[in-house]
């Protein structure tokens, strides 16, 4: 039913939003998901959890907050963890997944089912200098709109 709590679980990934909705950034340790986080906030997103992000279905939508234990936290590599503003409870409209292979031309309509919902997916190299500009525009073409 519509609004009702069906299930959680905190997954591997960082995760960003903008304009209401969050995007997750998902890949192993060291790929670059908290390098990411912080250009998109330098292009006007906020973060909404960094390294871990609780995923929970709220009817046929899945939204994105941070663990108690390190709302608020960013790792910046070669700084340190510093305190970031934030927002919570974010619906999640992107799936972003990391890695340094790119098909050129990956099948269209690709997504990936999370607690039972599917979620538009694209992957992207962090370490390309364009990949912030590629999610924004993922966000924007390819991810699912506000309710």
């Amino acid at each position: 039913m519509k609004g009702h709590r069906l299930s959680a679980e905190t997954v591997h990934a960082s995760s960003v939003a903008i304009d209401g909705r969050a995007v997750l950034i998902s890949g192993p340790s060291g790929a670059g998901k908290s390098d990411l986080a912080l250009r998109l906030l330098d292009r006007g997103f906020t973060l909404v959890s960094d390294d871990q992000t609780i995923v929970r279905r709220d009817g046929d939508r899945l939204i994105a907050a941070a663990p108690p234990a390190i709302a608020g936290k960013l790792e910046i590599r070669g700084i340190g963890i510093m305190t970031m503003e934030t927002v919570n409870e974010v619906p999640i409209a992107l799936l972003v997944e990391l890695s340094s292979d790119i098909q050129r031309l990956p099948d269209e309509n690709r997504e990936r089912p999370l607690l039972g919902v599917a979620v538009p997916l694209v992957t992207i190299d962090a370490n390309s200098a364009s990949a912030a500009s590629k999610v924004a525009l993922a966000l924007d073409r390819l991810g699912l709109q506000p309710k």
